[in-house]
């Protein structure tokens, strides 16, 4: 026996040692990491980043353009760009960029505008729109704006049509591919494995639940969307015509126009650009590179053009140390971006509780005045939206005026939320509306069935036991359905009270359809067009402020979050550009498409399950 024991400990031991060796290197290896980035930031460039004279501002953006980023631990960000881990969703902030357009216009030191966009990925049009207007106002003073690409996509190109020069690599293509939107399907595939969809809805052209329902998509959704769609396809056809000095009926939307053109080109996407006047000339990278050093001059290593990158430059006018606190009136904007789901939730995400605790924030913040709600929501949970319209009840009766801006999104949920505040903005291009909800769950009691596997109990009442594998009684559907009716009565109220319409006129708006700002504007839906700047111009007027300061309001961090945040952030911007590799595989994507939409489900958390949700609204 007692051979044994010492046997057991021994081994156990050995364990515990290997493990609290491993424990050690993992550790040393972090600190280690941690020295070289402080060692970097001592003895780099004298730990300073600088802009030289006679700079070109690259503005090489990465990732998605948006009003909030996710929510990453500032740690992790840091070991993914010291190790040239490349972050899955790359994010840039809208008022990143336009803080740094707006700073190098009066810059003596920046000479030239670079957009490097090939990294850019998606941006909604409300946001591509207002980072044209800011390049337009830099042109202003008289810097050349110069825009180089290998090839553009349609987002790359809005943004690069308001450049002095367009230029693309030889090689390159580009096509203009319009909007559309196309989802996959899945009745088949439930049905396959005997899953049964229990859906109820209000509204004609509520088309969220289709997916689950339908192998494709319903007349009323096509007549729907293809009308939303059409009038953001002209919104962008005229602003980039304009830019380039075009008719808007350069853009060859049918295969058979194009062909005739493309055919005259030998099938060259390049020269094809060219002889339309979407570019302004076919350059290598060498000489591209040559007529920037003839703009700016030669960098320190003589093999490039004097510049500083977007990230560096936005580092020295927007460095990352908190911002003192001030006793001058402000206009405070709470950011709500994402699905609204309930409870806390991080940035990036709309929570019921979080979003909410931030209007109350700035509701009990002497200084803060008047409030803009600014939303990027394609809605969510209807319980969690109401806590936060319940909020900005409060904010009103506190005597403190709210503007909701709408961005790319606020349809459904994120109509909810804006409707109560005291003034409705929307960008031209805003996806709005879609004004109903529906509630809908899967359940598997055939499937199990099919499997040999049974449910079976009892209970003290009729509803004791529903669930995923009991599936729905018949009369307990017509509950949910009423509970659904009476859900967009409320909705439809709403609105007509905020809006000082009939339910009815309403009604005829509703019923799930989407629209876009400009049409939203006819049908009172929204009160003026604009963006961030006017939204906050009409808070401060609604406030009677003539002197005042913007804040976001955001969580307030602990000393200790505040100190690794800023810490993170100044090392990693000093690390060295990094290639990522990247996988490029179709059949990766699309898996990862499938599993995105039976997300986008599955992470609806609504207490009652009820959604105002528009899924059909991304493009």
């Amino acid at each position: 026996m007692s051979t044994d024991k010492s046997w057991t400990k021994a081994l156990f031991g050995g364990i515990w040692s290997v493990l609290n060796f491993s424990r050690k290197l993992f550790f040393n290896i972090i600190f280690l990491v941690i020295a070289i980035g402080i060692i970097s930031l001592i003895f780099k460039d004298n730990g300073q980043i600088g802009v030289k004279q006679n700079s070109a501002l690259v503005l090489n953006l990465r990732g998605d353009i948006v009003i909030q980023k996710h929510a990453i631990d500032p740690f992790e960000a840091f070991m993914q760009e010291a190790l040239g881990q490349e972050n899955e969703k790359p994010e840039v902030l809208l008022q990143d960029i336009l803080l740094t357009l707006d700073n190098a216009k009066q810059d003596q030191r920046i000479k030239a505008l670079v957009l490097d966009l090939q990294e850019l990925n998606g941006a909604g049009l409300d946001k591509l729109e207002q980072i044209a207007q800011a390049i337009d106002d830099f042109k202003l003073s008289e810097k050349p704006v110069y825009a180089i690409g290998d090839y553009y996509t349609q987002e790359q190109y809005y943004i690069a049509s308001h450049a002095d020069h367009v230029y693309m690599n030889p090689m390159g293509w580009m096509l203009f591919e319009g909007y559309g939107r196309f989802g996959m399907y899945y009745k088949s595939a439930l049905d396959k494995i005997k899953a049964t969809t229990h859906v109820f809805k209000v509204g004609t052209y509520k088309s969220a639940v289709e997916p689950l329902i339908r192998d494709d998509m319903s007349e009323a959704a096509k007549e729907a969307n293809k009308a939303w769609l059409n009038a953001m396809w002209s919104q962008y056809k005229n602003n980039v015509a304009e830019a380039r000095g075009l008719s808007a009926d350069n853009f060859d939307e049918k295969v058979d126009e194009f062909m005739i053109k493309f055919e005259d080109v030998n099938g060259d996407f390049a020269q094809y650009a060219l002889e339309n006047g979407w570019v302004d000339g076919l350059k290598t990278r060498e000489q591209v590179l040559q007529e920037l050093v003839s703009v700016v001059g030669e960098d320190d290593s003589k093999r490039g053009y004097t510049n500083i990158t977007f990230k560096h430059y936005l580092h020295i006018v927007n460095p990352p140390l908190p911002h003192l606190d001030t006793n001058v009136d402000k206009v405070g904007i709470v950011v709500a971006k994402g699905t609204i789901l309930n409870g806390d939730q991080k940035p990036g995400t709309v929570g019921g509780d979080s979003t909410a605790n931030l209007l109350r924030k700035a509701r009990l913040d002497d200084n803060i005045k008047s409030v803009v709600l600014y939303v990027d929501s394609p809605g969510g949970s209807a319980f969690a939206s109401e806590i936060i319209r319940q909020e900005i009840e409060n904010l009103k009766a506190a005597g403190k005026p709210v503007v909701a801006l709408m961005s790319t999104y606020a349809a459904s949920g994120g109509y909810w939320i804006s409707a109560s505040a005291d003034e409705i903005w929307a960008a031209p291009s805003t996806i709005t509306g879609s004004i109903g909800i529906f509630g809908m769950f899967v359940s598997f009691e055939n499937t199990l069935d099919y499997l040999g596997v049974h449910t079976d109990g009892v209970g003290t009442t009729d509803f004791a036991g529903m669930g995923i594998t009991r599936g729905i009684d018949p009369k307990m559907g017509q509950v949910l359905q009423r509970s659904i009716e009476h859900g967009y009565d409320q909705f439809i109220s709403l609105v007509a009270d905020e809006r000082h319409m009939s339910k009815e006129d309403v009604d005829s708006i509703a019923q799930g359809r989407v629209w876009i700002g400009e049409t939203a504007l006819s049908l009172n839906l929204v009160d003026h067009l604009g963006y961030i700047d006017d939204a906050v111009s009409a808070a401060a007027q609604l406030a009677d402020l003539t002197e005042y300061d913007v804040t976001y309001v955001e969580r307030s961090l602990n000393s200790s979050e505040l100190f690794w945040k800023e810490f993170f952030s100044n090392v990693s911007v000093m690390l060295a550009k990094t290639q990522f590799a990247q996988s490029d595989s179709k059949l990766m994507s699309l898996i990862s498409q499938v599993t995105a939409d039976f997300d986008d489900v599955i992470k609806l958390n609504d207490p009652r399950g009820v959604y105002a949700f528009c899924l059909t609204c991304e493009i």
